[in-house]
């Protein structure tokens, strides 16, 4: 075996080795009812599975259409949270076939799908910006784009949740920037969760500002208003 070779295949054993050790100390738990040993028990997939949709389908200031597909609680908030915040991207898949299913009822015409960026601060912490992984799901279910790369986020924001009405607006202005031709494109907007909806209307904001021809924006869930 080439000496290169020989080395890989170390390289993968220690890493095998590190990752059964991280898991002797560290075991994994599931993301909704902290179950020892497994990351999604099948009693919380399926519960998340079976949580009807709850349409709450809107027109915004500056989208077109605007929806979630339930409410920001229970199962669907644990799920959304803990793809968001704590690694579980695993949670991508049955939350990005509620988007689908969704998307087909509400029947809505668009050509490119993008998500909701985060700055590249955020991303880096995180690693992965999940919105971003529910877009490519459905871009791929519906045999579509999914434009990583059409709109920037140039300022990073706080999180808007726990913020009123008036913060929400400002906190998200002059946040987006287009950096890609979208003239004449019916865009859909991805995002992980809504509240106030500012987010994706200043998204939408600029986006048509550099000519898009409809803005759409669909969330897994709908956080409160107040």
């Amino acid at each position: 075996m080439p000496e290169t070779a020989a080395w890989a295949d170390k390289w993968s054993h220690l890493l095998l080795a590190a990752e059964w050790l991280t898991d002797l100390v560290f075991p994994p738990l599931c993301w909704c009812c902290d179950r020892v040993d497994v990351r999604s028990c099948q009693d919380c997939l399926r519960a998340l599975q079976a949580a009807p949709l709850q349409m709450t389908a809107r027109r915004a200031d500056k989208l077109d259409r605007e929806a979630a597909t339930g409410p920001h609680e229970g199962k669907l908030r644990s799920a959304v949270h803990a793809l968001k915040y704590t690694g579980y991207k695993e949670l991508a898949d049955p939350l990005a076939e509620r988007l689908i299913h969704a998307l087909r009822w509400l029947d809505w015409s668009f050509d490119i799908i993008l998500p909701v960026p985060l700055h590249s601060e955020r991303l880096r912490e995180r690693g992965y910006n999940q919105s971003e992984l529910l877009a490519e799901r459905v871009a791929v279910a519906l045999s579509m784009y999914c434009a990583t790369d059409f709109v920037a986020r140039v300022r990073k924001t706080e999180q808007q949740a726990q913020r009123s009405p008036a913060e929400r607006k400002s906190n998200v202005e002059g946040a987006f920037e287009v950096v890609a031709d979208v003239a004449g494109l019916r865009i859909l907007l991805v995002d992980d969760v809504v509240t106030s909806g500012e987010t994706l209307n200043e998204c939408a904001s600029v986006l048509r500002k550099h000519g898009a021809a409809a803005v759409f924006g669909i969330a897994v869930s709908r956080g409160g208003q107040s």
